[in-house]
């Protein structure tokens, strides 16, 4: 396994040596990398924005607050930035009066996508009994 593949590696039932460990649970191992993902999305309204976000590319923040009933303008505010932060989304300013702001997707946001689909996939296939 070469070394820019190592954070993939999660260690068998066999017993594990201490630099295998390292490399699932160290500070560049599996867990961190996993961890950072759910942080960025983690939040009650970030989810559902993002959603909306992969169905337009592009959206006013007005609309957005339409489309997700009973989140506060302050939530929106803050996930939008969080987001934007974490790199998933872009702000987009026109620079107009009245203010003119748009929100669409990054890149970065698109590529989580299969993410989110694999996730739910998974919870579909193991729907609680």
């Amino acid at each position: 396994m070469d070394q820019n593949s190592t954070h993939f590696y999660v260690p068998t039932a066999t017993p594990v040596t201490q630099e295998e460990r390292g490399i699932c649970l160290g500070p560049d191992g599996s867990v961190a990398h996993v961890t950072r993902v759910i942080r960025m999305i983690q939040g009650r309204w970030k989810l559902p924005i993002l959603f909306r976000l992969y169905a337009d590319p592009s959206m006013r923040t007005l609309q957005l607050k339409r489309d997700l009933p009973g989140i506060s303008q302050k939530m929106l505010t803050q996930h939008l930035r969080e987001l934007a932060e974490d790199g998933l989304v872009e702000r987009i300013d026109f620079g107009e009066k009245p203010l003119r702001v748009e929100y669409q997707m990054s890149e970065r946001g698109r590529q989580l996508l299969p993410v989110l689909i694999a996730a739910r996939n998974f919870s579909v296939a193991h729907a609680a009994a």
